[in-house]
């Protein structure tokens, strides 16, 4: 298919611009294969660039033959095309149409994406399974790398590289398969150097009505276990949730079998729960109303901080069991793909200070979302404003990134990173000119042959220059475990992406600013001071020398 099939008219003149914190702009408007481009010759206007894969929805109106078409994008701006002639104007809506709900992945802007920047670091090789296994084999000798997945035969949503228990061979690990949901055997997610504990996460065991069992699957659990010691396994489905999946051949670890391990059962809810809250939020977030009983109605009844506080809630929970209970913990839902993922996650945010820095994070992501097959595909395939909803779209990915910045607030100082960071990781997973957030598995991924055609994200935000606006003035090393409160009064509404359309961050930018100033300020006030105090010292020593006889 060729893109210009779907392109009636390319270019509109004397189109008038409307977007937030912008004055309208008169200009010319052209339409590409993968973007929307409207360009001025007015002095000092900033062109707009849009990608079709970044439009969630548009609606069309008209007044005699002016015609306006509203686009709905992903990362929630809403933006005004005012366009002269019925006839263009519906053109226009229906190649915008057309081009963001293309059907095939490999005609996506990644595939034709060529950097304009020099490539320091290929990101694609940046975070390899091998290397964080040389990450904790410096501290135990109990796990080992596997290939038994290495063709994506036993598990398609798995990498073709795991970390499991060195008593347990290949061929075990090919029986736990067929006994877990979607081929997801348990493998390790984290290791704490501190006392040897272990996160696991794995799919749900498929023991159905008969409570089938596994004797390679309580083998394969019982071995992250040290002598004496229990476990937890932690069920992100509410006890009645997973006693139904039971009916449809899924179901949970029976006590019988698994004697050692304590069964936790927290609801985190999924799907279109999910997205119908992160619909109601930002909903209510561009009502410009002014009343308040209305506005913390609205926000109460999208329930979007319930569910914030449920994730955190169970990281903690997880947390607590490394750290404080020095229990070993099991994570499962359903797949395995979604909540079990953001708990996972969390729970490294809060025990691992390796995960708080850019790198680590970015690793996490890598390890714990993009490996770990969490369908980013389906999920972010449409965001808060489309109205054909598909089952599958949750905002998963989302929510994770606002738990994040929920701890992040409460510890201003222990993340390496800055709330950019997190939006910018928000904004690539939705649309994006990268490869990294594309397909929903490893499997996937490698069919598309994105290492080869397209460009990772790391290889751009990994760049000096790149990295200088994400990184947090006010970073100060923290190897504690860090323990964030999830009260309901802790809790906020994310301003910086739900409110970054509606409001103008401008004040908040220029005492960001000034704060970053102060900081560089201090520095080299500490520099001088220093290198003073070597001066005195040096005096010092010479005045006694003199002084000796």
């Amino acid at each position: 298919m060729e893109f210009a099939e779907l392109i009636k008219t390319p270019r509109v003149d004397n189109v008038v611009l409307h977007r937030p914190f912008y004055t309208a702009v008169e200009g010319t408007l052209c339409l590409t294969g993968h973007h929307l481009i409207l360009s001025s010759r007015q002095d000092n206007t900033e062109e707009l660039w849009l990608l079709h894969s970044n439009i969630d929805a548009i609606d069309k109106r008209f007044v005699g033959s002016l015609g306006t078409i509203i686009i709905k994008c992903k990362d929630f701006r809403i933006i005004q095309l005012d366009i002269p002639g019925m006839e263009e104007c519906l053109n226009i809506a229906s190649s915008i149409e057309a081009l963001s709900t293309l059907d095939s992945v490999t005609l996506m802007y990644p595939f034709f994406y060529r950097p304009m920047f020099e490539v320091i670091e290929d990101g694609w090789h940046s975070f390899l399974p091998e290397q964080e296994f040389e990450f904790y084999s410096s501290a135990t000798s109990e796990w080992r790398l596997s290939y038994v997945n290495k063709d994506f035969s036993i598990c398609p949503s798995y990498p073709p590289t795991v970390i499991v228990p060195k008593s347990i061979d290949d061929e075990a690990l090919r029986k736990v398969a067929a006994f877990r949901h979607g081929g997801r055997f348990p493998v390790l997610s984290y290791y704490h150097k501190k006392n040897g504990m272990v996160i696991m996460r794995s799919g749900q065991p498929l023991t159905g009505t008969n409570g089938r069992r596994c004797k390679e699957d309580e083998k394969l659990i019982n071995a992250t276990l040290r002598a004496g010691k229990r476990g937890y396994l932690i069920d992100t489905r509410s006890l009645n949730v997973a006693q139904q999946a039971r009916a449809k051949g899924g179901g949970f670890e029976q006590e019988a079998h698994y004697p050692q391990w304590r069964r936790i059962h927290k609801s985190i809810e999924r799907y279109h729960v999910l997205q119908e809250s992160l619909i109601k939020l930002v909903e209510a977030c561009n009502e410009q109303t002014h009343n308040m009983d209305r506005w913390l109605g609205k926000l109460e009844a999208s329930n979007w901080l319930t569910h914030i506080k449920e994730i955190l809630t169970t990281a903690c929970l997880a947390a607590q069991c490394i750290d404080r209970e020095g229990a070993s913990v099991l994570i499962h839902g359903t797949e395995g793909t979604d909540s079990t993922l953001q708990v996972t996650s969390l729970a490294q945010i809060i025990l691992e200070p390796r995960s708080r820095t850019i790198r680590g994070f970015e690793a996490l992501i890598e390890r714990e979302w993009l490996q770990a097959g969490h369908p980013f595909q389906q999920r972010c395939a449409q965001s808060a404003y489309c109205s054909s909803k598909q089952k599958w779209e949750a905002p998963v990915f989302l929510l994770f990134l606002d738990c994040v910045w929920q701890i992040l607030r409460q510890f201003p100082c222990s993340f390496e990173f800055n709330e950019h960071f997190l939006i910018m990781l928000f904004e690539h997973a939705y649309a994006s000119q990268f490869g990294t957030f594309l397909g929903n598995n490893e499997s996937e991924r490698c069919k598309l042959k994105l290492q080869q055609k397209t460009m990772s994200l790391w290889s751009w935000v990994n760049r000096p220059s790149e990295l200088s606006k994400f990184t947090n003035p006010l970073f100060e090393a923290n190897n504690l475990v860090i323990w964030p409160s999830v009260a309901p009064q802790s809790l906020q509404l994310w301003e910086g992406i739900f409110l970054r359309w509606s409001r103008s961050s401008k004040y908040l930018d220029e005492a960001y600013e000034e704060m970053v100033n102060i900081i560089e300020y201090n520095k080299e006030l500490q520099a001088k001071v220093n290198v003073l105090r070597r001066q005195l010292a040096e005096l010092e020593t010479e005045d006694g020398l003199r002084e000796s006889p």
